[in-house]
């Protein structure tokens, strides 16, 4: 006669076992005075307040040959009108004001030529 297999789950964690039914221990009962063991549901997080918007960003245009400030605390449409004008991205140096040093940031060469290109596309169309 074939043996009857059991998974028995008195074992703590994973360690659950496949036995033969005849050598199944009986599973011991619970107290009904025992307390149980519940996990404590982590405490909520508070939501955080958003952040303030962002300020419209302040550059300051500098013409490298001659020291002068073309533009300074402009906004988006006043630095591309003064960058319009000049002849060469390599004329000037564009900053951009940080409110959290406060101070001026000269721009990414890449950053600069992003601006450069949107002055040169503003002023052909």
């Amino acid at each position: 006669m074939a043996k009857v297999w059991v998974l028995d789950t008195s074992t703590k964690g994973t360690g659950a076992t496949v036995v033969p039914l005849d050598g199944t221990p009986e599973k011991p009962k619970r107290d009904g005075d025992a307390p149980l063991n519940v996990a404590k549901a982590p405490p909520r997080k508070r939501a955080e307040p958003e952040p303030a918007p962002r300020r419209p960003r302040r550059f300051k245009v500098v013409d490298l040959q001659s020291s002068e400030t073309l533009a300074e605390g402009a906004d988006m449409r006043a630095t591309l009108d003064v960058l319009s004008e000049v002849r060469s991205p390599v004329d000037v140096r564009i900053f951009v004001w940080d409110d959290d040093t406060d101070g001026w940031l000269l721009l990414k060469l890449r950053e600069q030529r992003a601006l450069w290109e949107a002055a040169a596309g503003g002023a052909d169309g």
